[in-house]
Order: C-alpha cells, then structure tokens, then sequence
C-alpha cells in the first residue's frame, strides 16, 4: 500500500522520529524523504493513505481527481474541517484525527494553572519580585490552595474530558457545563453538569475549553465575568475567540480578576494593550498545544492509525463529519 506525508519537511520530521519512520515504513510503501506540497505532484496519482498535519494542502474535488487511489486521510494533528472540503466526505474515505493525543499536552497545561491560580502563585511572584521581601505567609489572605476548592469547565471537549482526568486525583470539586452532554455522563467523568451561571458564580478557577463557533464568539462576556468572585481566575487554552476581551480587560485593570491566557483575540495582543503588563494577567504564546517531544505522540497516534489500516480493523480515532460543525 502506497502512503505519503503532507505536511511542511519540518513537521514530518518532528512529528516522526527515525524509529517511527522505520515501523511506518515496515508497514505501508512511503518515502521518508518525500513530502507532498502540492497534490500536482505526479507520485500523488499512487497514493492510497495521506499522512496530514497543520498546513496540509487543501483536498477539494480536484485532489480526488489527481488521488483516484485514496481510501484513507490520517490526519496527525486536530481538526480536519479546514482542508477536507465536502466532496472528500462524498468519496467515502477513511478519516482520522489526533485530537485526543493533542489535547493532552493542553490538558496539563491548564492542571499546572489551575494549581498555580488556586495557590495565587504568579501574582505572589510579581509582588515577590517587586518587593524583594518573602510575603508573611501566615497572614496573607490571598492564597485560597487547592483542597476544598471548586474549578470550573467550560467545555467538555476532548481537552475539558482530559483536564476533568487530570484533576481527580486533587481534593476539588470540578463543575462542566456543555450543553452536549447531560448529568450522568458529566457524573461519569468525574464532574458536576451546570448552567454557566453557576459555573462562573461557583468556581474559585474557570477553564475554558469550548471550540470556537458561531454561538461561542464572545460567549464569556459582561455578564458572565461579573458573577465571578473577587480574586478568581480565568484561564482560556481554547480560542481567544470565546472571550469578550473589552469586557475581560476592564475586569483585569480594575484588578478584581485574575487571568492565564495562552491564546487572546488577536493573537498576539497589540504591544500597547494594559494586559501585557497587568500583575494579575500572565501571557503565554499558545503553547499548550503540542511541542517539542509532545509531537511525537501524535505521529505515534498517525502509525497506530495506519497499524489498524492494514490490518483490517476500524479506525482508533475516526472523524464523524456530522460532528464537524460544532468541533473546534
């Protein structure tokens, strides 16, 4: 069976280590070497599986023409809606993604904030850093810690699902709030189903992990942050997309909130916004997704899903397209 990569030289390469490359080559008729930039290429008339990842070429009708052979899109990364059009749904193919290994790396991400937010550890360190001088400890108010305390989802995504995991071992109670999902099954997971009021009124640390859609833009807004407490924080690893940054920054400068933000609208913030210099806003820049080693657990999810190919057993992790419009 013949495969090929579509992805920059530079993902295939971190994505796919030595060892990875010689169990996929044991497996499938694929040239290490070989990158697709463009489905022009002639050697893409003989490909039957296609190995994607961030920045593949767009599969529209006329790639089908030019791949008559294809059976199979692996697809080592997250979403695939931005490059399969719906003439690729029409050809029956086999679609897989790596949204669930990729949301592990973001998962932790978002446990290592929430642990830090509930032991007020970054705006402790500005004020350390400042001072120079330890805080008395023994009378500081401001550190809430963990035990006891009640973390907010938004979002049961594969992300939200992964974070819930993460957090059981942890003397907290965890709230979700998703409207696809009910009570049972958010007790299954280990958490509490809410409506967001009670979600932004109960929790000491609300995460967001909600894709971004049409009726999520700017879904946490005015309102929403009013209810949460004094001192409480908003950490966003999803899409700046789901905040109302007018109605969060004026919560940030007034101080009354604090936040971690791995991803803001836009992105990057303009090198004049206040919150590049807030004491109670720490930027990162959108890292919790997948990086450096981490990657390599995606092109371990894309060799699995060729594994499974070949031996004739159903797809680990298939894409359902009737769930594309409302998937990050």
């Amino acid at each position: 069976m013949r495969a090929a990569f579509a992805m920059t030289p530079h993902l295939q390469h971190r994505f796919f280590d030595a060892p990875l490359l010689a169990e996929l080559g044991g497996l499938v008729e694929i040239d290490a070497d070989q990158v697709l930039t463009s489905y022009d290429d002639p050697d893409a008339a003989e490909v039957e599986v296609l190995i994607t990842a961030w920045g593949t070429p767009t599969i529209d009708a006329s790639t089908l023409v030019r791949m008559p052979r294809l059976r199979a899109v692996v697809h080592a990364a997250g979403s695939v809606k931005y490059f399969l059009s719906p003439e690729a749904w029409e050809r029956d193919l086999r679609v897989t993604c790596g949204v669930e290994p990729n949301a592990r790396p973001v998962a932790e991400y978002a446990l290592a904030a929430v642990l830090w937010a509930t032991k007020s550890v970054l705006p402790l360190t500005e004020r350390f850093l400042a001072d120079r001088a330890a805080p008395d400890l023994t009378v500081d108010d401001t550190i809430d810690g963990a035990y006891g305390t009640t973390v907010g989802l938004l979002g049961a995504s594969a992300t939200g699902r992964a974070l819930i995991e993460l957090l059981a071992p942890f003397d907290l109670s965890v709230l979700v709030s998703d409207p696809t999902i009910d009570a049972a099954r958010a007790a299954e997971m280990g958490a509490e189903l809410v409506g967001l009021d009670d979600l932004f009124a109960r929790s000491r640390v609300v995460s967001l992990h909600a894709p971004l859609l049409p009726q999520t833009r700017h879904l946490v807004d005015a309102r929403l942050l009013a209810l949460m407490g004094n001192g409480t924080t908003l950490i966003n690893t999803a899409r700046g997309g789901v905040v109302d940054h007018d109605a969060l920054r004026a919560e940030l400068v007034s101080g009354r909130l604090r936040a971690i933000l791995d991803v803001t609208e836009p992105e990057p913030l303009p090198a004049d916004d206040p919150m590049w210099s807030l004491p109670n806003v720490t930027l990162t820049p959108h890292v919790a997704g997948s990086q450096g080693s981490e990657l390599r657990r995606l092109g371990r999810a894309a060799v699995d899903e060729v594994r499974a190919l070949i031996d004739g057993r159903p797809p680990l992790r298939p894409v359902d397209p009737a769930t594309l419009a409302t998937s990050a």
